[in-house]
């Protein structure tokens, strides 16, 4: 290869954040505590998973409490440089301090319950640290904005009796909003941190297994191999790739700085701004979020919430996912066409085919995993059974490749084949047997014990990965638990309300921009149970169907993480990109305009979230309908379609793709009329103009 050659995609990336808090660069004992605290973690969340031995109170407040622990060990106080290479006492004390108080409702499980609504002073003062800890553990993590925000509501339950209006509330005690925060399930322990503390955590470690086993090296592998040739071909592979790797991680931020250090230097060399190729980055990773199967941590959360089978969140995301991927694309393909950027060369590419040989096993817990959760099976189970199977494969492989004569390995894979079929009668728990099997012959295998390092490594990275979501869903149960209290929420729903008496289109406007000022530094996942909380009841009332009108505010709390001025995945894309965060921000917005578009048709036209049980006719109509609306959209945006776009033809493409946006009468027959007159003008004046063709 040419020295411009594509670089295999890293093997591990490091995990300091800058949009996730700055980490301690940790070595020696250091280390190896917060690696034996991760594991213990990661250990006793599959024990939780696999036997349920203990209460939901006491799983949530025992989660918490390693969250707290490690987060501590983890991220200073301070970011001094001359702090980040060691524990300080102060941070050693308040882990062992937190993981104590995360203990508390486990020792004294009974008495809790005999004095529930009564606390002791003991409960108060451990309810009371317990609070404040994970303030400053969201502060250390994620910055000071959510813990602003969270404290709002907090002085707003507590001293909101003297405000005037609609705002007053009747009054509440010290010891009431601790109970209500600190000692139930309605605050730090309330639904988020159930699921954080189920599904959320499973599926993190399911996406941390698969990466370690070599999943991102297939992804990128399929997409260079694909798409890396056509033109424009690094920046289809970008998109390709994070949208893969969105199908087993949830987080859009971890998923830029996986792929994007390979995509990103890829870009700018042939050819893309650094700007351009941070921004297409930050787009196609932060759409992992509607990404199915696994999704985000707020499709467990909204699961959850709206008493709904998961696959009902799925079956809603499909369509949404399909056009939003399709449009980071389409953005890319004009933005080659217009630069006149070509792919890269057919022979640096690699084999699809031979790398999807080489690893097809690493598909095979995905393709379990999605057909347990359309069978009907609890996405704990699912993803308990896809973690055990990808454990299975890691194992398994490195075994196999110790025995001698392909024969022998044929009989050894099917031998493992039906050692994990025993699942079907008796269940997860053969498969933690065979994994205990597969261990116990790794240490006496030589050249084995490797993938006993890569089992080790991916239960670490896991728990460490999970810190941010469980912290945010935790502290985010300060504003459930204010809500709950006082009923804060009907106010505001109640505006809504109001306004959408003579505007459903203000009503949305209105929820998105809410959405987006939260979003200003503010994680999804608090983002969409801040405004599911207080505007998604507003919206069904106006007829918007259930899950739509929740799907409509998460969409827009993804949106708000590409969206300037705090857009965390721009941020996370500008430390790889050499540009800054601000600018990868304001393309982000304009590549990703589907992700601004599509809730609006959704809530017009349900049919594009399958939602009210549509004809396949109307489903095929209205995806139809976006697809157009899409190209048109892009082609405006860049100023490009076949050949350059004058004004003109820009103005005439946006006005057909608004009016097949708006849902009414006539509105999609004058767009389908406006399109056709754009695309008849363009073609005619680029046959006139040879010498732009694309």
């Amino acid at each position: 290869m040419n020295d411009r050659s594509v670089a295999p995609p890293p093997e591990h990336v490091p995990e300091e954040s800058a949009a996730h808090g700055t980490q301690r660069r940790l070595s020696g004992r250091s280390l190896q505590l917060v690696t034996a605290v991760a594991l213990a973690f990661s250990a006793y969340q599959l024990t939780v998973a696999a036997f349920h031995p203990l209460s939901s109170l006491v799983t949530r407040s025992l989660h918490v409490g390693f969250l707290l622990t490690i987060t501590f060990l983890l991220y200073p106080a301070l970011k001094r440089a001359d702090k980040l290479t060691r524990i300080s006492i102060g941070d050693g004390v308040l882990a062992i301090l937190a993981f104590a108080l995360g203990t508390y409702h486990w020792i004294f499980e009974a008495e809790l319950i005999q004095r529930s609504g009564d606390p002791s002073t003991a409960d108060l003062v451990v309810g009371t640290a317990l609070v404040v800890l994970v303030f400053e553990a969201a502060r250390r993590l994620l910055g000071v904005a959510l813990p602003i925000v969270c404290g709002g509501f907090l002085l707003y339950g507590m001293f909101g009796e003297y405000l005037p209006g609609v705002l007053e509330h009747r009054g509440y005690g010290f010891d009431q909003i601790v109970n209500q925060l600190a000692l139930g399930t309605e605050g730090l322990f309330g639904i988020p941190t159930l699921v954080s503390a189920t599904y959320i955590f499973l599926f993190i470690l399911f996406g941390s297994f698969l990466e370690h086993a070599g999943m991102i090296n297939l992804f990128n592998s399929l997409a260079l191999g694909t798409v890396g040739h056509t033109k424009g071909g690094p920046a289809k592979v970008a998109v390709l790739s994070s949208g893969l790797m969105g199908t087993i991680s949830g987080s859009g931020v971890a998923n830029v700085l996986t792929t994007g250090q390979f995509t990103i230097p890829l870009m700018k060399r042939f050819g893309y701004s650094g700007v351009f190729a941070g921004a297409v980055e930050a787009t196609a990773s932060m759409g992992g979020q509607v990404m199915p199967p696994v999704m985000g941590a707020v499709a467990f959360i909204m699961a959850e919430n709206l008493d709904v089978p998961y696959t009902e969140i799925v079956k809603a995301a499909v369509v949404p996912a399909i056009l939003y991927y399709l449009t980071v694309f389409w953005m890319v393909h004009l933005e080659a066409g217009r630069k006149g950027l070509t792919g890269i060369p057919k022979e640096e590419c690699p084999n699809p085919f031979k790398a999807i040989r080489e690893q097809w096993y690493l598909i095979l817990p995905l393709m379990i995993l999605v057909g347990m959760l359309f069978n009907g099976f609890t996405p704990m189970f699912s993803g308990m059974v896809g973690l055990s199977l990808t454990a299975v494969l890691i194992l398994g492989a490195a075994l196999a490749a110790r025995v001698s004569g392909t024969a022998f390995r044929y009989v050894f894979w099917i031998a493992l084949g039906l050692a994990c079929a025993t699942m079907l009668e008796w269940g997860v728990h053969a498969l933690l047997v065979v994994i205990a099997a597969l261990v116990a012959a790794a240490c006496f295998v030589s050249g084995a014990r490797e993938s006993l390092q890569v089992m080790k490594m991916s239960l670490a990275d896991g728990a460490r990965q999970a810190l941010p979501v469980g912290v945010a869903c935790s502290i985010v149960g300060v504003i459930i638990g204010i809500l709950t209290l006082t009923g804060a929420a009907s106010s505001f729903a109640g505006f809504i309300l109001t306004v959408g008496e003579t505007s459903l289109f203000l009503s949305l406007l209105l929820t998105m921009l809410v959405c987006l000022i939260l979003g200003m530094g503010i994680p999804t996942i608090p983002n969409y149970i801040i405004t599911s909380a207080i505007a998604a009841p507003a919206l069904l009332k106006l007829g918007v169907p259930l899950i739509v009108s929740h799907m409509f505010v998460f969409y827009f709390g993804i949106m708000a993480d590409l969206t300037p001025p705090v857009a965390l995945a721009a941020f996370a894309a500008s430390s790889i990109a050499k540009e800054p965060g601000l600018k990868i921000g304001m393309k982000a917005v304009q590549i990703a305009i589907a992700g601004f578009v599509v809730p609006y048709m959704a809530v017009y036209d349900p049919a594009i979230m399958l939602q009210g049980n549509p004809s396949v006719l109307a489903v095929t109509y209205v995806l139809l309908k976006a697809v157009l609306a899409i190209a048109l959209w892009g082609g405006a945006s860049i100023g490009y379609f076949w050949a350059p776009l004058n004004v003109l033809e820009r103005v005439l493409a946006t006005a057909a793709a608004a009016s097949l946006v708006v849902a009414l009468p006539l509105t999609d027959q004058v767009g389908f009329a406006m399109a056709t007159a754009f695309i008849i003008a363009h073609w005619l004046r680029k046959r006139r103009q040879p010498c732009h063709s694309a």
